[in-house]
């Protein structure tokens, strides 16, 4: 069941993201693209955060397949990159080295106001999403999309209120078991950021295949487990930073018009 202030549409029909509606076969309508990519060379930049004690590179996490995924299909114009929770500060360093290379070193404030930066992140990652998107605002810089995935506040962080600088917001999550997400995310400046929704997925009747995960957490955290491989879930969430991305290019289409 998935519940939320807002109707809860249908992003993908099923199957894994990349596949269906909001991938390759979505319309480029749907997909908003940014003509000052085009101009000053700037690459839309992703960044994603995995929960508890993962590694970035550990691929049975959804966080990190969405990532694997964009960017095979984005090897430019987008800059994707994942890190353990702990590691804000250098993923905040990051998207200042990114920003500042693609203007010769100097981030004006005109450069800044040009940037188009996404955060995602499960669990503690999802805390973690609210408090870079917040130094950002301190560094005025825009965020154009936050996403919480069962977001847990770590001690001295506050996940809920979203931060002025950011344009949409969506969060996602579950209220069963020991440990469960943030419920309800608020705007800051509701003038300025847009909250997508609270969307509730229910796990007690649904159940999707967590083989893969440690055995430990499909025990003791198995609701929140079931959430983080619930295709459902990433297939939204997915879609959702596909629409901030350019529209992919049709491969086939180019080398057809090839001579």
């Amino acid at each position: 069941m998935v519940s939320s202030r807002r109707p809860a549409t249908a992003i993908h029909e099923g199957g894994p993201a990349g596949h269906g509606p909001g991938s390759k076969g979505e319309s480029k309508a749907e997909v908003r693209t940014d003509e000052k990519e085009k101009v000053d060379g700037t690459p839309t930049i992703v960044i994603g955060f995995v929960g508890g004690f993962v590694r970035h590179t550990d691929t049975v996490h959804s966080p990190v397949q969405v990532a694997a995924r964009l960017r095979e299909e984005y090897p430019s114009g987008v800059y994707v990159e994942v890190f353990e929770n702990r590691r804000r500060e250098e993923a905040h360093r990051k998207i200042l080295e990114i920003l500042g290379k693609a203007h010769n070193g100097k981030l004006s404030d005109s450069a800044k106001q040009q940037a188009r930066v996404i955060i995602y992140g499960m669990s503690w990652g999802g805390s973690e999403t609210v408090a870079l998107a917040r130094e950002l605002r301190d560094d005025k810089i825009p965020v154009l999309l936050t996403v919480q995935v069962d977001s847990v506040a770590k001690v001295g962080q506050n996940d809920d209120v979203i931060p002025a600088n950011v344009a949409e917001a969506a969060n996602f999550y579950q209220v069963d078991g020991l440990l469960h997400g943030r419920e309800q995310i608020r705007a800051e400046a509701a003038t300025h950021t847009k909250i997508l929704g609270n969307f509730h997925y229910e796990y007690k009747t649904k159940s999707p295949s967590c083989e893969e995960y440690p055995w430990y957490g499909r025990v003791f955290t198995k609701y929140h487990t079931k959430i983080e491989c619930d295709p459902e879930v990433w297939n939204r969430v997915e879609t959702l930073i596909r629409g901030k991305l350019p529209p992919v290019e049709d491969k086939t289409a180019t080398k057809a018009s090839q001579p």
